[in-house]
């Protein structure tokens, strides 16, 4: 790309009042429909903007206000390309076929800010997104699907969040791969990131990717804004372990909304996560090693269901008391606070107290500690 043009493509995602697919409509017209570049585009009267584009008021006001701004954006270009970093724009063959085909025209970005090997956009890929708290199995499904990818070439995406996104950047790189971090911040302050990684960068094997203005500091709401560019990038998506809530919840359920083929893990016995309602909503249920499991939740007969339900309800009971509304909330089983309530009155180890609402309790949980000075764990095994 030509240098005096990447200062008007940082500008156009600057520009304030117009969303992606409003910015991405104007490259469009701009460069292909009427052959121009985007300088010459700013170059043009006031006129020209309303007659050939249709443009008028506040679209005008702030296109002329962006090209005063011009002359930072220079500055700032200059900043990155001399620490190494690349724009790549979405009519560039550098951007990744992946991302636009997930994304379409109406939510993929303008423009890439990167640095190390950018190849990588273009190769296989899968997502491992997960909890930030993540159990000791989600992080180790994580390593197994990380190990999984590096084996078959395939790059791992991931967005740099403690927990599973951090162990499967761990894992792609101790399993010689080729991963990619997805940043919640603008390039430039990630500075510590890029040393972090500086051998993986230079070797080829790590590709730092933002979509956010390059001097953007990290911020929640950037955080939510780039899980869509994760799930965007990968042409499979694993999931390690969700909660019912948060940026795993909605980037799967959104999806499964656009019929994206999602594997979930299959959750073991007393599991407090929502993977289980993934799978009910659509999701492909895998195990431990990511392969496939035909009908997850057709395998098991009643009885065995319901001595699986026991056993959740028993670990989940031993040390609190609960409505029926609370212990279906948190072991994620499907039934109507009637059916757990009459479910744990006819089970003789549950306690049931009366209150509003009715309350339930383990009644091992009320054996006298006779021997008070001995530690607390020999009652909880």
């Amino acid at each position: 790309m030509i240098m005096s043009e990447i200062p008007y493509w940082i500008g156009l995602t600057q520009l304030k009042g117009w969303n992606i697919e409003k910015i991405n409509k104007l490259i469009i017209s701009v460069l292909h429909e009427n052959k121009l570049s985007l300088e010459e585009f700013f170059n043009l009267s006031i006129t020209e903007w309303s007659e050939k584009f249709l443009l008028q008021g506040n679209d005008i006001v702030a296109l002329l206000n962006l090209k005063i701004e011009i002359p930072n954006f220079s500055f700032l270009t200059e900043e990155l390309l001399l620490q190494g970093f690349e724009i790549i724009t979405i009519n560039s063959e550098d951007y990744s076929a992946t991302l636009k085909s997930n994304l379409k025209l109406k939510h993929s970005p303008p423009v890439l800010y990167v640095k190390g090997n950018k190849k990588i956009l273009n190769e296989k890929s899968i997502a491992i997104v997960g909890s930030r708290n993540a159990s000791e199995v989600s992080l180790k499904f994580t390593d197994n699907i990380a190990k999984m990818a590096s084996e078959q070439f395939k790059v791992v995406v991931s967005g740099f969040a403690k927990g599973v996104d951090r162990q499967a950047l761990d894992s792609a790189i101790k399993y010689i791969g080729h991963s990619v971090i997805v940043l919640p911040q603008g390039v430039l302050t990630f500075a510590s990131g890029i040393r972090q990684y500086y051998n993986e960068i230079v070797r080829g094997d790590l590709l730092v990717l933002s979509t956010f203005f390059p001097k953007a500091p990290w911020s929640v709401q950037l955080a939510m804004a780039r899980n869509p560019i994760i799930y965007g990038l990968a042409d499979e998506i694993y999931v390690a372990q969700s909660d019912e809530k948060g940026g795993t919840w909605a980037g799967v359920t959104d999806g499964l909304r656009k019929d994206r083929t999602i594997y979930v893990r299959y959750p073991e016995r007393g599991e407090l996560n929502a993977n289980l309602k993934l799978i009910q909503k659509g999701a492909k249920a895998v195990d431990f090693d990511g392969n496939l499991i035909e009908e997850p939740l057709k395998d098991v007969a009643p009885a065995d269901k319901d001595e699986e339900i026991k056993t959740r309800v028993y670990d989940l009971l031993k040390d609190k008391e609960l409505s029926s509304v609370e212990i279906i909330k948190r072991t994620n089983i499907e039934w109507s606070a009637r059916k757990m309530t009459d479910f744990l009155k006819s089970l003789n180890d549950i306690k049931t107290i009366k209150g509003k609402p009715i309350k339930f309790r383990y009644k091992f949980s009320e054996e006298p500690q006779l021997f008070v000075s001995e530690p607390q764990e020999i009652y909880e095994k």
